[in-house]
Formats: structure tokens, C-alpha cells, sequence
């Protein structure tokens, strides 16, 4: 028994000496004006990630207005980097022939990037016996919310309209 607590503690300590060396490097880099940093856009100043897991067409629609308002927030696309994450019934945004497609392409033309769970297409075939084609500017991930996960622990702010 000795020897399992023991271990418990190791192992209790090491994450939390890997938690704190985490929060010590987030610390640092939010004290020296730092922040995640997008090849796409070297000069955003601001990093924003708009989650979609509602196929409702209110919601879709909200959420590609948030991104176009942040983009005229801020005054320029440079000045901000979106990216849009689509899951679960989400995704019917991003599907071929959405009605949205038009906003999409000038969002994108804006840098905004559209990424879609490809989890949630696996779903979707598995349902339907057809594999969903998507929107050509769908960029795939294999897991959504994995992705969100990524970005927010580099530091782009979650906003879900």
C-alpha cells in the first residue's frame, strides 16, 4: 500500500509541476505583450474562435454576423483572426450548397478560416450510407472540439453566439 500512495503522489506532483510550467509560460507571454501567433495573420492583435454546434439557421446566421462585425471592429481583417469551428449538427453550415455559401466565400476572403469536425462527417455517412461533400473552403479536423481545446490553450478567445 505504501508503495501505490507513493506513486499517487509522484504522479500527483508531476502534474501539478507540469500545470504550473503551463501557467507560468501563459503568464510570461501575456506579460510580454505575446499572444498566439498566425502565419495567415502576422499582425492580428486579437485571436477569436466562434463555435457552431447548432444547425438552427438563426444561429448560423448569428455567428457569421459576429464575424464580420468583429472583422469592422476592429478595422481591419489583419487586425483579428477568426476562425470558425463547426460539430455536431453545426456542420450543416459548411455542407455543399448551404444557402450561406456567398457570406462564407467573402468571410474567407476576409481570412476568416472555416473548420469543420470531420468526426461529425464520419456520423453523418455512418446515418446516411453517403459520405456529405462540404464546402470547398472547409478546412478538416479531425476532432472539433479537440481543435477548441488547441486554440484556446493558445490563447484565442472562445466566443459561442
Amino acid at each position: 500500500m505504501a508503495l501505490r500512495s507513493k506513486t499517487l503522489r509522484s504522479i500527483l506532483f508531476a502534474l501539478a509541476l507540469f500545470s504550473w510550467s503551463g501557467l507560468c509560460g501563459q503568464m510570461a507571454m501575456a506579460q510580454e505583450g505575446g499572444g498566439p501567433v498566425s502565419e495567415d495573420k502576422p499582425f492580428a492583435e486579437t485571436f477569436i474562435i466562434l463555435q457552431l454546434s447548432d444547425q438552427d439557421p438563426d444561429k448560423q446566421d448569428s455567428v457569421l454576423s459576429v464575424a464580420n462585425n468583429l472583422i469592422k471592429h476592429y478595422g481591419s481583417p489583419d487586425l483579428v483572426d477568426i476562425e470558425i469551428i463547426a460539430f455536431g449538427p453545426g456542420m450543416t453550415l459548411l455542407l455543399a450548397g448551404n444557402k450561406r455559401e456567398q457570406r462564407i466565400s467573402s468571410l474567407v476572403e476576409n481570412g476568416v478560416r472555416f473548420i469543420g469536425c470531420m468526426n461529425t462527417v464520419d456520423t453523418m455517412e455512418r446515418s446516411t450510407g453517403k459520405r456529405p461533400e462540404l464546402n470547398e473552403h472547409t478546412i478538416p479536423v479531425q476532432t472539433g472540439v479537440a481543435h477548441v481545446v488547441e486554440r484556446v490553450g493558445q490563447g484565442y478567445i472562445l466566443v459561442r453566439p
